[in-house]
């Protein structure tokens, strides 16, 4: 089987160069070993001259290879910033409020889903399955129908799907769902995206999934679960390699005997990076003799900046780290180290290894990779301990992390202070029984077990339309 994976961006492949996103991180290493070719934008507009279809770039990686396509110009903005990332990426994380868009939004999301669909006519091969990742291209599996492609078509979403009526506020939702039945098969990260998803088609659409199965003009599409993870063994090695380097060695001369606990998000109202440094605050009021003994690096990677809502959170937070260390700072200490930069995965793997406390809590997250990389870069024999927001999808499986609600700051500062006082009998435990879970649920397993279940759905006999409807009927009675 020849697959091709399909995503918003195609990740740098170089180890010193920032990656952005959980994503990233996770198929660079699958493309490299598999011999998958991965398609994205290039990040680069093109006027109607320059894009037809021709591909910017194509290189090798390992095995597999990277192919980038620049995007319409006169389309790009309004799919990127507009539609995507103003619609939808709100909608997904439950912030509906902070939905801005227009109708051009969606037709410039729409064209472009159609213009990728055939920049992938390249590669439509009699053996080949097209995996589609994310958001970005809810509706390129119906475009590449139309164009007659009869592969099987794949579609992971690495976001949360939100509950029905926060899906609801999003402009044209009906539409771009219904594309998405044009899939053979749609992942999620944690079951309950997956019922979500389900009440919604019931709901919204008069769609009952029997046994995950949806059959629609478009044919059948299987809805299943499968939870992304990383290969805990490399990042473990990565992170041990890391501590020489230049980076990594200042931190941690510059702690002098203080803890650390580490924050490493992109810089995104998902991410409760507020709340975080409010908890932090809190911290430090409850237990003043925790200063001087303790600091809070944060990384915030900048994303997105010529949105709104984006602009607002980089100033709110600059704001509040600068009046948190102006009241609790002192002239030789400061309890917030606040970088608004991204860092290469293996400098990043080193400051998870020198951290007493990784401090993962968005508001509302598909997995957060971060928490999972947090666990697999410490050192078995004095590992840091992880506070987790219980609303991310990684707390399904790390449940031996201290567990937070990321909107209540009190319980936040309270189980940081529980995290730095932990013994390191406790501390090994806890870490133990995260470590075993992610060695068992790898970005290997993930990859492989979403290859395999397209390939079976696939191949499965359709169910007739007028069996599943009657089966729907059914159910809708009970």
């Amino acid at each position: 089987m020849s697959v091709v994976v399909i995503s918003n961006r195609v990740a740098q492949a170089k180890p010193d160069e920032p990656v952005a996103g959980g994503l990233a991180a996770a198929l660079l290493p699958m493309v490299r070993e598999s011999g998958a070719v991965w398609v994205g934008s290039s990040g680069h507009a093109a006027d109607a001259a320059q894009s037809k279809h021709a591909f910017a770039k194509i290189e090798a990686l390992g095995a597999g290879a990277l192919a980038t396509v620049d995007i319409p110009a006169q389309h790009y903005l309004g799919f990127y910033e507009g539609f995507a990332n103003s619609a939808l990426w709100p909608a997904l994380h439950s912030r509906a409020d902070l939905i801005r868009v227009t109708a051009d939004d969606y037709s410039s999301y729409r064209e472009v889903n159609a213009f990728m669909a055939r920049a992938l006519l390249r590669f439509d091969k009699p053996d080949a399955a097209f995996w589609v990742q994310d958001y970005h291209f809810l509706t390129l599996g119906a475009e590449l129908r139309r164009l007659g492609v009869d592969r099987p078509i794949g579609f992971f979403l690495h976001t949360p799907w939100a509950d029905r009526r926060t899906m609801a506020a999003v402009p044209h939702h009906a539409d771009f769902v219904r594309e998405m039945l044009a899939y053979d098969l749609i992942g999620f990260q944690t079951v309950e995206d997956r019922q979500h998803f389900e009440d919604y088609l019931q709901a919204e659409l008069g769609l009952m999934p029997v046994d995950g199965s949806i059959a629609t003009e478009w044919g059948w599409t299987q809805l299943a679960t499968f939870p992304i993870g990383i290969d805990v063994d490399e990042f473990a090695a990565r992170a041990t390699k890391a501590m020489t380097r230049p980076d990594v060695a200042r931190l941690r001369a510059s702690l002098q005997g203080e803890k650390l606990v580490l924050g490493v998000d992109r810089l995104d109202y998902s991410k409760g990076l507020l709340n975080r440094v409010r908890a932090f605050d809190r911290l430090l009021d409850l237990q003043p003799a925790l200063k001087r003994k303790v600091a809070l690096l944060q990384v915030a990677v900048p994303s997105r900046g010529n949105i709104h809502a984006y602009r607002e959170l980089k100033a709110e937070l600059a704001a509040l780290v600068t009046e948190v260390n102006g009241r609790h700072g002192e002239v030789d200490w400061t309890p917030i180290r606040y970088l608004n930069k991204g860092f290469s995965q293996l400098t990043l793997a080193g400051f998870y290894r020198t951290a007493q406390v990784g401090l993962v809590t968005p508001l509302h997250d598909g997995m957060n990779l971060v928490a999972k990389e947090y666990v697999a870069a410490q050192n078995p024999l004095d590992p840091g301990v992880l506070v987790l927001s219980s609303f991310a999808g990684a707390a399904k499986e790390l449940d031996a992390a201290l567990l937070v609600n990321p909107h209540n700051t009190d319980e936040m500062a309270g189980e940081i202070a529980r995290a730095l006082a932990m013994s390191l009998e406790e501390r090994r435990e806890r870490w133990q029984r995260m470590v075993v879970k992610l060695s068992r649920a790898s970005v290997r397993n993930w990859f492989g077990d979403f290859l395999h279940t397209l390939t079976a759905v696939r191949r499965a006999p359709a169910i007739p339309p007028q069996v599943l409807d009657l089966d729907q009927r059914r159910a809708a009675r009970r």
